[in-house]
């Protein structure tokens, strides 16, 4: 897997992180030696059962976690919560909560976590010259996206082709992000590796759950990155990213390919949408997976390995063992470069695009 690119941001994975340097190092060793210390690790995590139904009210003992095969202990938890959406609650004898079930909740063995208010969404329009038939329908679907957001959350909205543009910075007021979404123009080169790249790099000072909804249109043709550098760094960083993409991406075996990879190894997903129907349907499908997600995070427990640390997530007991986890699988320690990368690294300035 390409590391060229992806090592050169200097962040490092997980919610936060604090770095350290020796300002004397032995004499046989005249650069500067670099330590990165982990300080918390946060997992979003998706329950479901062999239907697709999302799995509800499991509680911090359900669930067990290993890194490097070294068992950890959850430090935080918490559950979102929708009421708009049906999902399959667990009570504490194994048995299933049916949505319409109104019995009164015993607060010592049913749990409730409110959606969190740091939620951090990015969504990413292709503005590419891909998307002028298509253009208007897919900012209606996206619009139609951000007003189903619950207030609690902060959006932001960007549009790339062969630049990135932030149109639109973290905010709570869904008429600034759609404003944004109705300014945005389409015309030039498809550069979506490039600007996911950057986008990613956005969510890292960031706190609390964070995820990034793609709409692409079409395969990547002006990007400097791989996918592979996108994938990695959004699983260091803890952030999901969802893909809604068209027929004319899923027709390109190597973008549909790459499209699952990033999506998957972050925990997120993949859709490809036929017409502007399964489009919304497939934003509301990412809408009801971020309402429905476990926030587990943990302490790692000492590690020698400085590389990539694999994560392993599992649900205890006999009764829970049937249902389906997804999450991100790793992260990668990542030390701070000498010559950071910045936007004009990744993009080309407009002068040169012309």
């Amino acid at each position: 897997m390409a590391k060229k690119s992806l090592a050169s941001f200097g962040v490092i994975s997980c919610l936060c992180f604090s770095q350290s340097i020796e300002s004397h190092p032995p004499a046989q060793d005249d650069p500067l030696r670099l330590r990165v210390n982990v300080v918390l690790v946060q997992l979003n995590v998706a329950v479901t059962d062999n239907k697709g139904n999302y799995v509800t009210g499991l509680r911090p003992e359900d669930f067990s976690i290993t890194e490097d095969k070294i068992s950890q202990k959850i430090s935080t938890f918490e559950q979102s919560s929708d009421p708009d959406q049906s999902s399959r609650e667990v009570t504490r004898k194994g048995s299933i909560k049916s949505p319409d079930d109104n019995s009164t909740p015993d607060p010592l063995t049913d749990l409730t976590v409110p959606h969190p208010s740091d939620a951090s969404l990015f969504i990413l329009f292709d503005t590419s010259n891909y998307m002028y038939r298509s253009f208007v329908f897919a900012q209606d679907a996206i619009v139609d996206f951000i007003r189903s957001m619950d207030d609690s959350s902060k959006l932001a909205f960007y549009s790339y082709s062969r630049d990135l543009s932030r149109m639109t910075s973290l905010t709570s007021d869904q008429f600034r992000v759609v404003s944004g979404v109705r300014n945005t123009v389409a015309g030039d080169d498809a550069a979506l590796y490039n600007s996911l790249l950057l986008t990613v790099k956005d969510t890292i000072p960031l706190r609390g759950r964070k995820a990034i909804v793609v709409f692409s249109n079409g395969p990547d043709n002006a990007s400097a990155v791989p996918p592979e550098d996108v994938a990695e760094l959004a699983q260091s960083t803890g952030t999901i990213i969802y893909i809604v993409s068209t027929q004319q991406a899923q027709d390109d075996p190597i973008s549909a390919a790459a499209f699952e990879r990033v999506s998957k190894g972050s925990g997120g997903k993949a859709y490809f949408a036929k017409n502007w129907l399964q489009e919304k349907q497939a934003f509301g499908s990412i809408r009801e997976d971020l309402f429905h997600l476990y926030t587990l995070s943990y302490y790692p427990q000492p590690n020698p390995n400085r590389g990539w640390r694999s994560i392993k997530v599992k649900l205890v007991g006999k009764d829970l063992q049937k249902y389906h986890i997804r999450t991100r699988d790793g992260y990668r320690l990542l030390p701070a470069p000498a010559n950071p990368i910045n936007d004009n690294t990744v993009t080309r300035s407009q002068s040169e695009s012309r």
